[in-house]
């Protein structure tokens, strides 16, 4: 090659960087735009001056893996009768939001659900984790319920047994509920890739005594986090699901300014902007962390008001045809994430005898609470019989806040770098959190101040009487003597 070859292909490659830089500031400066007109088009939605006030609709919006199964079997069910739960199909709506015939909606949609919904009317719910745990819980979960399908000689049999009982069922199957739709088939297949493979080999044992990295038995904790579907699904799922952007969103342009985030992080503070406001504007934000605390606030907050809305004399219910509304309505997104398992016949027992309709539409809050640790035990129980049953079929992997502990810190800090809106988001929830539960604290302590002072008042004041009489008296007696001792002398 001689020099002015050589000078003309350098000169290219000079070219092509120039065009592949051009091109890439191009490509980021379009992503800025598309973010920030959305970003200020939900910033610039109304500002609720009354948002602690329940109004007619309640949207539970459940973010995956923080217990908000527990809260609506343990709570909203409690409190809801059937009848006015909103019929929902986890793809598709199934009743007209613009008319008021149900009060409650409960389901795993992002944000952008509320446009469906008269916005004026409806007031949001949510539970926030800390986003470490919740990926963990995750990665977990999505093992647990793919291996149950591993009761079938291979994954033909067992894709063929799952659209058979979708089928069949009158309820919501995992893989119809985002984003265990996505998830749970993944991990399915590759359970049965690892099976099979093991089996070819002769291998039933395994190098490793950390359950998050036994690669003949499940994917690894780093290979799950590090995949492109757990980018799209997992990280930082709660920022984009508060948001309003996830890939089950109902805004055109979400998919597009999720892209932009997820290839440019710097873009990521708009979108936590939004997020930020739309938890300042929600009813009740809780904490899977503060587990007693954030049930004690539910009561309080939520719960109070929807019995006192329910069962006050201007209640103005919508009572439509129950045997209609009831046949039409799904379950909870949580409840049946346990139905599609082909034999294990407590997967598709786990609501029945735990949630029950309504209790009393005149309870009291704390009527309310006694029902909710009676419920969320019998829960637990479930759950910890179907986990350890469902984890037997991929035995020595046993998932456990114990063999955490094992996971590396390498592996950790990737977890956090690949979460830092969600990271931040907690931390904001946190913060909203621990203000309104000092508020609610505050105000339960006066109102009982109020009722106690009262009730003392009423008690004490009659004894006060009583005793001024009698000391009356008794001055009256005394002096009365004296002066009868003074005439006698």
């Amino acid at each position: 090659m001689d020099h002015n070859t050589l000078n003309f292909s350098t000169l290219l490659i000079l070219v092509g960087l120039l065009v592949s830089a051009s091109f890439a500031k191009n490509d980021f400066g379009h992503c800025e735009r598309v973010v920030k007109v959305w970003a200020d088009s939900s910033l610039d939605e109304e500002i609720r001056e009354d948002k602690h006030t329940l109004r007619d609709l309640l949207f539970f919006l459940h973010v995956p893996r923080t217990g908000g199964r527990t809260y609506f079997h343990c709570f909203l069910k409690k409190l809801y009768p059937s009848y006015l739960e909103c019929p929902r199909s986890y793809d598709k709506l199934r009743f007209d939001p613009s008319k008021p015939k149900c009060r409650l909606l409960v389901t795993h949609d992002d944000y952008s659900m509320t446009s469906k919904l008269p916005r004026q009317r409806t007031s949001v719910v949510t539970i926030l984790r800390d986003p470490i745990d919740r990926v963990f819980s995750t990665y977990e979960f999505s093992i647990e319920v793919a291996s149950r399908f591993l009761v079938h000689p291979n994954l033909t049999s067992a894709t063929h047994m799952a659209k058979r009982l979708r089928s069949r069922t009158k309820g919501v199957s995992t893989l119809e509920i985002w984003p265990w739709k996505y998830l749970v088939p993944w991990m399915r297949e590759d359970l049965f890739s690892r099976r099979d493979a093991r089996y070819s080999r002769g291998l039933h044992t395994m190098d490793s005594n950390d359950s998050y990295d036994m690669e003949d038995f499940a994917m690894p904790l780093i290979e799950y986090i590090k995949h492109p579907a757990a980018g799209d699904l997992v990280h930082n799922g709660a920022t984009f699901q508060v948001a309003g952007l996830t890939n089950n969103s109902y805004i055109a342009e979400a998919h597009k300014v999720r892209h932009c985030v997820q290839k440019y992080k710097i873009l990521g503070k708009y979108v936590l902007q939004v997020a930020k406001k739309r938890l300042d504007d929600m009813l009740y934000v809780g904490l899977t962390e503060e587990h007693k605390e954030s049930a004690t606030m539910f009561a309080n907050v939520v719960g109070s008001q929807v019995i006192s809305q329910l069962n006050g004399p201007n209640a103005s219910l919508d009572i439509v045809d129950k045997t209609e509304q009831g046949s039409s309505s799904d379950s909870d997104p949580d409840s049946s994430e346990h139905q599609n398992s082909t034999t294990d016949k407590g997967a598709s027992e786990v609501t029945s005898s735990e949630s029950g309709e309504a209790t009393e539409l005149n309870m009291t809050v704390g009527e309310l609470m006694n029902a909710y640790e009676g419920c969320i035990s019998n829960l637990r129980k479930s759950q910890s019989r179907r986990r350890i049953a469902s984890l037997k079929k991929i035995s020595p992997v046993n998932f456990s806040r114990e063999a955490r502990l094992h996971v590396s810190e390498e592996v950790l800090q990737e977890i956090r770098s690949l979460n830092d809106l969600d990271i931040e988001l907690y931390e904001y929830a946190r913060t909203i959190f621990y203000k309104q539960h000092k508020t609610t604290l505050q105000t339960f302590t006066e109102e009982r101040w109020d009722n106690d002072y009262g009730i003392t008042m009423w008690k004490v004041f009659p004894l006060a009487a009583i005793s001024i009489l009698i000391l009356f008296l008794f001055l009256v007696i005394v002096n009365a003597r004296r002066r009868t001792s003074k005439v006698k002398m």
